[in-house]
C-alpha cells in the first residue's frame, strides 16, 4: 500500500482542494476568544462543529500539540495551539463570557469526532474537560453497515471508502498525508515532537488541517443512511466512550481499542 501511495504522490505536481476552506493558526488569547465568539452560535439540527487533536503520546500520559476544530458554518478550519497556550485555550472567554471549555462540555452543542476517545483522554487527563454533546463519526460509520460489525475502521480507511471526493481531491489527500507522515511517523522517520515545533512546518499545518476538513462530508454521507434506531444507538455509545476514557483503568493502546461496542 506504502509503495502505491508514494506511486501516486510522485506523479503529482501541484494538486490543490476545490474551494480550499481558511485556515487560521489560533496562537494567542485575543484570537481564542474570537474563536469562541464564533463557535458561541444558538445550537443547530446538523452539527457544525468538528474537532481533531493531534499530540505527543495523545492522552492523558502525554501532550496535546493542536486542535484542529472546523466550523461548517464559515468553512474555516482553526489550528489552536495548545502547545503554547495551555490550559488558556480553554479559560479564556469571548464576548458573552463562555469559554472552549464550556462549549466542549455543552451536551446541547454538538460536536462531532472520528473516535473520540484517546482525545478525550488526552482533554480530560490535562486539562479536566469532561466532553458532552458527542457524535462518534467512527461509530456513524458502524452503524450504517450491512456486513460484519466486529471491529471498527480508521479514518483512512473511512476516507478512502465512503468520503465523496473528487479525483483531484482524493490526490491532495494522499499528497498531504504522506508529506505529514513523513515528518512525524517513526516508522517513516519523522517524529511526533514536530507538533510543537513553532513556527509549525507547512506540511504539518497541511495535515493537521486536511481531515477535519473531511469530517463533513464523512457525515453527510453517514447520516443519510443511518436509520433513528441506529442514530440513538450512536449517541448512547459516544457518550459511554467519553466516559470509558475517564476512568482510572482506561488504556487508549492495544486491540481491544479495534473492536466494536459490546452487543453491537
Amino acid at each position: 500500500m506504502a509503495s502505491d501511495l508514494d506511486t501516486v504522490t510522485q506523479r503529482l505536481t501541484t494538486v490543490k482542494l476545490e474551494d480550499k476552506p481558511a485556515v487560521i493558526f489560533v496562537n494567542n488569547a485575543t484570537a481564542i476568544a474570537e474563536l469562541v465568539d464564533s463557535l458561541d452560535g444558538p445550537p443547530t439540527v446538523h452539527p457544525s462543529i468538528f474537532i481533531d487533536l493531534e499530540g505527543v503520546n495523545l492522552s492523558r500520559h502525554g501532550t496535546i500539540s493542536i486542535m484542529q476544530v472546523y466550523y461548517l458554518p464559515r468553512k474555516c478550519t482553526y489550528l489552536i495551539d495548545v502547545y503554547t497556550l495551555g490550559d488558556k485555550c480553554f479559560s479564556t472567554p469571548g464576548r458573552n463570557g463562555r469559554t472552549l471549555k464550556e462549549i466542549l462540555e455543552s451536551d446541547s452543542v454538538t460536536k462531532v469526532f472520528f473516535d473520540v476517545r484517546n482525545d478525550s483522554d488526552a482533554l480530560y487527563g490535562n486539562y479536566q474537560i469532561m466532553l458532552a454533546g458527542i457524535h462518534d463519526l467512527q461509530l456513524m460509520e458502524l452503524s450504517t453497515r450491512s456486513f460484519s460489525r466486529r471491529c471498527v475502521n480508521g479514518l483512512s480507511k473511512c476516507i478512502e471508502r465512503d468520503a465523496p471526493l473528487s479525483i483531484q481531491e482524493r490526490l491532495a489527500w494522499v499528497q498531504t498525508k504522506e508529506s505529514g507522515l513523513r515528518l512525524f511517523a517513526p516508522e517513516k522517520g519523522g517524529r511526533y515532537e514536530v507538533f510543537n515545533e513553532r513556527p509549525l512546518p507547512d506540511a504539518i499545518k497541511s495535515y493537521c488541517a486536511q481531515d477535519v476538513q473531511i469530517l463533513p462530508r464523512l457525515f453527510d454521507y453517514y447520516d443519510g443512511k443511518i436509520g433513528q434506531k441506529w442514530r440513538e444507538k450512536m449517541i448512547v455509545a459516544s457518550k459511554a466512550r467519553v466516559q470509558s476514557s475517564q476512568s482510572t483503568t482506561y488504556n487508549g493502546k492495544g486491540r481491544h481499542m479495534a473492536l466494536a461496542p459490546t452487543g453491537w
